[in-house]
């Protein structure tokens, strides 16, 4: 009897061990590790590179759960294109809207994305400025200084690139402001692009194209990568702030269908939602990207802001809030500036098309 009650036993343990086994195992898939594809745009580089390394660790104390972050960079709307074409981002950090909005067209992103993530779903923002070279030699200070004759401009097409739409609109602004009509402000354009020496995929390309082949005498550019070129190359280059300019929103979104399909769906949205903590926003003050942050902000700002930048300030003070920043709402926001100036057969076609 006592060997038949220690045969009972066994198996009563034995049943409750191969009840634990599937919970056990069940709690280790949970620890796995976690990859996390990242599809943004070409200027961004950096800063997700230094981002990524605080949010890993961050998330590794968060959850308990290793992860690891791999990015993608090209022209914002070739990258929109690429994961509404089956490129698998679980999140994608675009350089505006109306590229995101491409990839919720696609059936990826569920509607409302501009309304998951504080300020329009936009952590950072930006503007366009001009990078020239030192002395500026061509004195170059406004918008209408990139239609005169002989001057050689570096800008993306706006058909593949976010950061050329900023550009384009931006340009539109200032000739607006001039007292211009519709038909034309289509020649000052048509003149600024008949300038145009290298028509690049994307912003990084127009970067490479101005600072590394030596081509054209200014470079429409990121307010960050002008930065970053001054950083890089001390002495070769300055900024120019134009009087006129446009408060450029990038905006970041889950990839819904595709985080749903890895099981990254949590993993992604603290991801997007860490950009707006405190230490992120430094993170993004110091590449040069204007925070959300109204505290960090202001420990980032100039005291007095200048139209032309020679260096990065020693102190780190480089955001200049004395500029005229319009934005997307003027132009009857993203999808009606898309119809009007950048679909086929739109106000950019007309006027490129006739160069």
């Amino acid at each position: 009897m006592k060997t038949r009650r220690n045969i009972f036993a066994f198996a009563a343990l034995a049943a409750a061990l191969a009840l634990a086994v599937p919970a056990s195992g069940r709690a280790a898939e949970k620890k796995d590790p976690i990859e996390l594809t990242n599809v943004s745009y070409d200027p961004t580089r950096e800063l997700y590179a230094a981002y990524n390394k605080l949010f890993e660790p961050h998330y590794e104390k968060l959850t308990g759960r290793k992860i690891t972050v791999t990015q993608s960079h090209g022209g914002s709307g070739k990258q929109a294109l690429e994961v509404a074409n089956g490129l698998e981002a679980d999140v994608v950090t675009l350089a505006l809207e109306g590229d995101v909005q491409i990839v919720a067209d696609a059936g990826l992103i569920d509607p409302g994305f501009t309304a998951e993530f504080p300020l329009d779903s936009s952590p950072y923002t930006s503007t366009i400025v001009f990078l020239v070279r030192a002395g500026n030699p061509k004195n170059i200070h406004d918008w209408n200084d990139l239609i005169r004759d002989g001057v050689g401009v570096i800008t993306p097409n706006p058909k593949t690139s976010g950061g050329a739409m900023w550009n384009y609109l931006a340009a539109w602004r200032y000739f607006e402001l001039q007292g211009q009509n519709d038909a034309q402000i289509l020649e000052s354009i048509r003149k600024l692009y008949r300038n145009v020496v290298v028509l690049d995929s994307g912003a990084r390309g127009s970067t490479t194209s101005f600072v590394e082949n030596k081509q054209g005498d200014v470079l429409l550019a990121w307010e960050n990568e002008a930065f970053l070129s001054l950083k890089e190359y001390p002495g070769e280059y300055e900024i120019v702030v134009p009087s006129v300019s446009i408060l450029c929103q990038p905006t970041v979104a889950v990839v819904d269908k595709v985080a749903r399909k890895h099981g990254t769906a949590d993993a992604a949205k603290e991801y997007l939602s860490y950009l707006y903590s405190e230490e992120s926003q430094v993170i993004e003050a110091k590449n040069f990207y204007r925070p959300s942050s109204k505290k960090v902000r202001e420990r980032f700002t100039a005291a007095t802001g200048s139209s032309t930048i020679k260096a990065v300030p020693a102190d780190g003070r480089w955001i200049n809030e004395n500029v005229h920043l319009t934005d997307i709402k003027h132009f009857g926001g993203w999808a009606k500036a898309r119809a009007v100036h950048f679909a086929n057969g739109a106000k950019f076609d007309s006027i490129y098309e006739r160069r």
